[in-house]
């Protein structure tokens, strides 16, 4: 029944595919361009400059024996283990949400989308603060879990709370995306050869809009790597415990530089990496399509 279904839904998935030929593109004028090339001038070097002192100002050498550091190792591995936990956390429990967002008539659509919106607009320590009062041994919902010997604040689960509370909206956003732009005559396809609501899901919905769940991801990986406000309200500085590579960069630049300079440099070059995964999986979505 799965193979069936697998196959005549390729079939129709091809045929909804938009023609692929070779488009013309209009010429493109070359000396319009000068005057917008030096209108951007100004703040393409704003934004190019500080990136540069940041790597001139660290020697090879002193960059590998700095991140060799016990504080600097265990901020990275800290950093990677938890926001590899909040990314799963998010692609989880944000995948439902994103598909209620992707359903244009929705009752309350827009109030569920400005709340996924809100972490996104809010300010970190604000957001830390609420974790706190919620989580916390005093908070709404921490009380009850302290009954239980369940304590979250200041521990590492903290720090994936805080990840997940600011990072999770952008993977839901580019998975409700994703998600909107399957057209509704491939699902009918599949739902008038049988398929079930779940296999329209797993079957149709998912292989179309893996490039938009991957993209998603990625961003809200990239967004937990360097999430700072949150984190060190609700979950402190704890060093081995609850230091992440943001927070590490922060006490480094009142105790050790090098230390702080070494961890920019990584992060930059992280954040970097996840940019570009992002637009080569959204350029070749574009091309497939």
């Amino acid at each position: 029944m799965t193979e069936h279904i697998t196959s005549r839904l390729s079939v129709a998935i091809d045929e909804a595919r938009p023609d692929r030929s070779p488009r013309h593109e209009p010429a493109r004028p070359v000396r319009s361009l000068d005057s917008w090339w030096l209108l951007s001038l100004p703040l393409l070097a704003f934004l190019l400059i500080p990136l540069v002192a940041l790597f001139v100002r660290v020697e090879p050498a002193r960059l590998l024996q700095n991140l060799g550091s016990a504080q600097a190792a265990q901020a990275i591995q800290l950093s990677l283990r938890t926001t590899l936990v909040s990314t799963l956390l998010a692609v989880v429990f944000g995948t439902p949400i994103a598909q209620l967002l992707s359903r244009r008539h929705l009752r309350l659509r827009r109030l569920l989308d400005t709340l996924v919106d809100l972490p996104t607009v809010m300010p970190p320590s604000v957001a830390g603060i609420a974790l706190l009062v919620a989580f916390g041994r005093r908070g709404l919902l921490g009380s009850a879990l302290d009954s239980f010997g369940i304590h979250i604040a200041f521990t590492e689960a903290a720090v994936i709370l805080a990840q997940t509370f600011v990072a999770a909206p952008f993977y839901i956003k580019a998975a409700a995306i994703g998600f909107a732009g399957i057209g509704t005559e491939i699902k009918e396809a599949a739902a008038i050869d049988g398929a079930s609501g779940r296999q329209v899901f797993r079957f149709v919905i998912i292989p179309l809009s893996w490039s938009a769940l991957v993209s998603g991801a990625t961003m809200t990986w990239a967004r937990a790597l360097g999430e700072f406000g949150a984190t060190i309200i609700f979950a402190g500085n704890f060093p081995g415990r609850t230091q992440t590579m943001p927070l590490a960069i922060y006490l480094g630049f009142e105790l050790e530089l090098g230390v702080a300079l070494a961890l920019s440099i990584i992060l930059i070059g992280l954040s970097f990496l996840a940019l570009l995964v992002v637009k080569v999986l959204l350029s070749r979505a574009t091309d497939t399509w």
